[in-house]
């Protein structure tokens, strides 16, 4: 067995592993946000999770570059894994090329080119969202001037920050609140112009198929 075959034999044992370290690492950083008023051994058994599920990712990352043929070639055509490894909030993107991947292993898959898009960028734009107000919310919430003081004001954001809507009411203050927030603009750009092209292309297979009828 060659080094490719090793590192996608690996690959496809270690992704539901992955799934439930990404959603442990999701879990133990909410917690951690959106209940400051742990005692010291919960507090310190979550900090656990967190930096145990953040070191699987690592050592996960840093073994298929080892397996990898050409490791060069691996870091520069697998940009998102390296990403979202050393920012483990952003590991929902990893949703679309997962599932991507998975689809190459059928002949047919079982949806529509246009549904899977809009589902798989729906479920990754949730994901996000939550993640980036978990990250807004946590800096912003102690901070002088901040119009972000609830859990609430920080999905709010999100919602209006990722649908490019900017509604102004609520804003991050923080250097890094406004870093979420440039990163999530430019996310959510993407995503609804994923949704809105499917659904388009959608209508229009429809409309076709109707006129053809």
């Amino acid at each position: 067995m060659d080094r490719q075959q090793r590192l996608r034999r690996w690959e496809r044992a270690a992704e539901p592993y992955l799934f439930v370290a990404s959603a442990l690492f999701l879990t133990s950083y909410a917690v951690r946000v959106l209940a400051p008023g742990l005692s010291p051994g919960w507090q310190a058994f979550w900090e656990i999770v967190t930096f145990v599920s953040w070191g699987l990712f690592v050592v996960e990352y840093l073994y298929r570059l080892l397996l990898s043929d050409d490791r060069r070639r691996f870091v520069r055509t697998r940009w998102l894994d390296l990403i979202v490894t050393v920012l483990p909030l952003l590991r929902p993107l990893r949703v679309v090329d997962l599932h991507e991947r998975l689809q190459l292993r059928r002949d047919h898959p079982r949806l529509a080119l246009e549904t899977r898009v809009m589902t798989y960028t729906g479920l990754t734009a949730l994901l996000l969202g939550f993640a980036a107000a978990l990250a807004v919310y946590h800096d912003e919430r102690t901070v002088p001037n901040a119009t972000i003081h609830t859990f609430g004001n920080a999905v709010w954001w999100a919602a209006s920050t990722l649908t490019t809507t900017g509604y102004g009411d609520a804003v991050p203050v923080t250097a890094r609140g406004r870093l979420v927030g440039v990163g999530l603009m430019f996310v959510g750009v993407a995503l609804v112009g994923a949704v809105v092209g499917s659904f388009s292309s959608w209508l229009l297979r429809r409309f076709r198929q109707e006129g053809e009828a």
